[in-house]
């Protein structure tokens, strides 16, 4: 199976389970999917694959998710509440980041096998996960307040609109920063600059392909809202 293919396939598989955890759970749903898209992203950020013909960095699916459930929150629930779950987002890393280098520190008894393996990857983390923090803080605080903007701008019509135009800005703002603090000094600067353009073109069709996505979290949430104003009523 190629890689594009699998790319598409794990897109889809990524925000459905962003849509079903928010069905089932709601609000903590899409706290819950925050959480767990910065901690895995920043793992497979470090696996560098061939996406279209171009260098791309795995991370950007799950990372590019994390706008779709920001949106959604700030749509259903506003802009305090989106600000707390990028809050939410950042502390959860800060503490996986040193979770992990904690565990680092740990003599490995004789008989261990996978300590080689967890130092590969998690000794160069708290580089990326540095670079990740400002990125993330940066392009998520500008997202939640372009999506209000747009929102005030638009009287709250056309939703895709300030969707994608919020996630758009955003989403570059996070490539340049990220990419320049993660691996900057690491791959030559041809790469790095393929790294950047690769990555936003990436997170730039999940923006489209999510907007779906977001519809239908909204359509079943003021279906539900409707449902349970009427059992109000019914109940009064």
């Amino acid at each position: 199976m190629s890689n594009e293919l699998l790319w598409i396939i794990f897109l889809i598989l990524d925000l459905l389970a962003g849509l079903i955890l928010f069905i089932f759970f709601r609000k903590q749903g899409l706290y819950a999917m925050m959480v767990l898209s910065i901690v895995v992203c920043n793992i497979q950020v470090a696996k560098i694959v061939g996406l279209f013909g171009l260098v791309a960095t795995l991370g950007n699916i799950m990372y590019a998710g994390i706008f779709w459930a920001t949106d959604v929150i700030s749509e259903v629930y506003g802009k305090r509440e989106a600000k707390r779950a990028v809050w939410l987002g950042f502390l959860s890393l800060i503490i996986a980041t040193a979770s992990m280098q904690m565990a680092l520190l740990f003599v490995p008894h004789s008989s261990d096998f996978i300590d080689p393996a967890l130092r590969s990857v998690f000794t160069f983390l708290p580089r990326i996960a540095a670079a990740s923090l400002v990125a993330y803080l940066c392009s998520q605080l500008h997202d939640v307040w372009a999506f209000h903007y747009w929102k005030n701008r638009t009287q709250s019509r056309h939703l895709w609109l300030r969707n994608n135009l919020s996630t758009l800005v955003s989403q570059a703002i996070d490539s340049i920063v990220f990419t320049l603090g993660a691996f900057l000094g690491v791959f030559p600067t041809e790469v790095l600059v393929q790294i950047v353009l690769t990555t936003y073109v990436l997170k730039f069709l999940v923006a489209v392909i999510d907007t779906p996505f977001i519809y239908a979290a909204t359509f079943i949430e003021r279906r539900r809202f409707k449902a349970e104003d009427s059992l109000n009523v019914g109940a009064a």
